[in-house]
């Protein structure tokens, strides 16, 4: 960060380590979590499966925006395809071709 751009005293307010969370890490994370939410519905809250639902629709969501994040920064239809197992043609009909 510019010096100009900090509040307080520099001497001070010594720059914050930044923690560095794996993307591996995260999603067994996130893996884990969502495991257990459908075990806790399971136990008989029967109201909660609507969020689950709700759940499925942000994941699916998130994953159209990652899809498009890696073609702005120039990934190609089959770099994205290959981690998946599916191929070119099949990544580009499911996330819409290309993006602006």
């Amino acid at each position: 960060m510019p010096e100009a751009d900090r509040t307080g005293n520099p001497a001070l307010t010594p720059e914050s380590p930044r923690r560095v969370v794996e993307n591996d890490q995260y999603a067994a994370f996130l893996r884990r979590a969502i495991r257990a939410y459908g075990r806790r519905i399971a136990t008989g809250d029967v109201e909660a499966l609507s969020d689950a639902l709700a759940l499925s629709t942000e994941l699916d969501t998130a994953i159209g925006q990652a899809v498009a994040g890696l073609r702005a920064q120039g990934y190609s239809w089959a770099d994205i395809a290959r981690p998946l197992g599916i191929t070119r043609q099949a990544a580009q009909q499911r996330w819409g071709g290309d993006t602006p």
